[in-house]
């Protein structure tokens, strides 16, 4: 259910398009974007959408609700929600007008973006108004084009500005604690990726709840803590099937995985290749190299 009150400007634009084979296949892309110069009686109450919204403040201010979540978007702040639940937003009643860019946006990139944007709710992030401005600008030209150059210009778009969003948010006084506990548990992961490691002293060593430390370093990896680990072996692994001669066997008791047969299903699952295909199809092409 959506319901709204369109109180604008005449020079607003609300632009749509219907994504493409193409611009689904992408990890972001648009399907309607708009600047509004809304006025006090500006508001919009959505039940579902499916798509992301982000929102970029120009001047005055906005109210942005979901769930027990209520921020006030400053001038200058941009803001990540996710429409699939219940959500609303309009002029902050203390204002006169807000003049905001928005776009619906998805695709995988979108997704994991949010997890590190909005974990626990709407979190406004300040952003250069010269970099967001132009970003914005590009897509609203961008958006109605269907063209392949178009829409992969559009995802380029959309990524740089939840980039800058979300290195604003890693560099944020509030998360730096969080994110170098997080760093030094995944340092800890890499140098000792060969031991039989456990999830509990990780836990313990961080001193907070199983829970929110694999939420941590989710949000700060991208990733989960035994994910990490089996990158470290695998990528260990690479390097000594092409860098020695040791037996399939030797090399993955080697990097952590005491069977042979389970360290070449996962390397195949992750590389995708099996490790002697990998080494073949490394020294094959240094052969060619040389």
């Amino acid at each position: 259910m959506l319901t709204y009150s369109l109180d604008m400007e005449p020079k607003s634009r609300w632009l749509r398009t219907t994504p493409t084979a193409t611009a689904l296949a992408q990890p972001y892309y648009c399907t309607e974007a708009g600047i509004f110069y809304a006025n006090k009686g500006f508001a919009t109450a959505r039940s579902h959408k499916e798509s992301y919204i982000l929102f970029y403040s120009l001047e005055g201010k906005g109210l942005v609700e979901q769930g027990d979540k209520q921020i006030i978007l400053e001038e200058g702040q941009g803001l990540l929600l996710n429409c699939r639940t219940p959500q609303s937003y309009c002029t902050a009643p203390s204002c006169s007008h807000w003049y905001h860019y928005w776009a619906h946006i998805d695709g995988m990139g979108v997704a994991a973006a949010a997890e590190l944007l909005i974990p626990q709710g709407i979190v406004p992030v300040s952003l250069s108004a010269l970099t967001a401005g132009e970003c914005f600008e590009m897509l609203l030209q961008r958006v109605e084009d269907g063209s392949t150059l178009s829409v992969l210009q559009q995802s380029m778009v959309i990524h740089s500005i939840l980039t800058e969003m979300s290195a604003q948010t890693l560099q944020n006084s509030n998360t730096a604690s969080n994110r170098a506990l997080v760093q030094q548990a995944a340092d800890y992961i890499k140098a000792n990726h060969t031991a039989n490691l456990s999830l509990d002293k990780l836990v313990e060593a961080a001193h907070i709840s199983k829970s929110y430390f694999l939420r941590l370093f989710r949000r700060y990896m991208g990733t989960t803590p035994y994910h990490y680990l089996l990158c470290c072996r695998i990528t260990h692994a690479k390097e000594l099937l092409v860098s020695t001669d040791l037996p399939i066997g030797m090399i993955g008791r080697q990097v952590g995985f005491p069977d042979e047969a389970n360290f070449s299903t996962r390397f195949l699952r992750m590389a995708g290749q099996s490790p002697l295909q990998y080494r073949n199809a490394a020294r094959q092409g240094s052969k060619e190299d040389f």
